[in-house]
């Protein structure tokens, strides 16, 4: 081996090795554990196989509550932010007055941590002392316990999770907008076509294979949302909120048991994995029709 291949191994050896200590490890401990009886209180670590497993495929909870709240939060959050982030980047790629201002304003919350958001979410909400109780006591309306409700519940994490992520949203689409050609859009506005016209037939087809990337990949992240729902519901009330990760974190952190936590995780991962090659293909194959 020469010296100029040394210094490449030299260089990412460090890179690897977080890799390795901090991702590879921990997942085939993880997936090891799984097939274990792992008690965090009484760890025998005896082999179980798919014990964990089934365990977990046949949990009503799992079933009726886990998987339609994860999937339900993942498509409106995901469209939400979409369809929010798509107008606010169709407006800053206009020219106006004080558009700077405008662009730093809408990428602050790029700047906020997701817990952070999420208190000040659960403090607005508060059934005794929240702003947003306290502006419908102004119009005559009746506080709501906003928190200890599913669908009010869920709401606020919505909001927060949307607010956290249209600035993404929009600043990828932003970029996309302003790398297409201006032949089309000159020959449109040549044509005397109106502004719907241009965005449906010209904007949006050329825009789409950038839209398939921002979907797929803030679905994937949707899907593993923890911060947020933990912060604001603790997957409360009455695991009414409950979403994949909080599923896992309960298992494993506690009912004390780190094999179903595990298992449950590593079905995660599969899902997820299965979903996100699905969606791809399903909106890929929605671009290359377009074409």
């Amino acid at each position: 081996m020469d010296e100029k291949k040394r210094f490449m191994l030299a260089l990412i050896t460090p890179a690897v090795l977080v890799l390795v200590l901090f991702q590879i490890l921990p997942i085939l401990t993880g997936a090891n554990a799984s097939f274990r009886d792992w008690h965090l209180n009484d760890p025998k670590k005896t082999w179980i196989g798919l014990t964990n497993y089934l365990y977990v495929v046949r949990d009503r909870e799992f079933l009726n509550v886990v998987l339609p709240n994860t999937f339900g939060f993942m498509a409106a959050s995901v469209a939400s932010s979409l369809v929010a982030g798509l107008m606010i980047a169709l407006l800053l790629n206009r020219q106006f007055p004080g558009r700077w201002v405008v662009q730093t304003i809408v990428l602050l919350p790029l700047m906020v941590a997701p817990v952070i958001a999420a208190i000040m979410i659960r403090w607005m909400f508060n059934d005794q002392f929240g702003i947003v109780n306290v502006i419908l006591e102004v119009f005559g309306i009746a506080p709501v316990a906003w928190l200890t409700q599913k669908w009010t519940a869920f709401l606020a994490i919505l909001l927060t999770d949307v607010w956290l992520w249209t600035p993404w949203f929009a600043l990828l689409l932003l970029a996309g907008l302003q790398s297409l050609p201006p032949e089309p859009f000159e020959a449109a506005q040549i044509d005397a076509a109106s502004a719907w016209r241009t965005f449906r037939y010209i904007t949006l087809p050329m825009l789409r294979p950038v839209i398939v990337v921002c979907v797929v990949i803030r679905a994937i992240d949707a899907f593993r949302t923890f911060d947020i729902v933990w912060t604001i519901s603790g997957g409360g009330p009455a695991r009414a909120t409950e979403v994949f990760s909080i599923y896992a974190y309960v298992e494993a952190f506690q009912f004390l048991n780190f094999g179903r936590g595990s298992a449950a995780a590593v079905l995660g991962a599969i899902i997820i994995v299965v979903f996100a090659m699905a969606l791809y293909r399903l909106l890929n194959r929605w671009v290359e029709v377009s074409k």
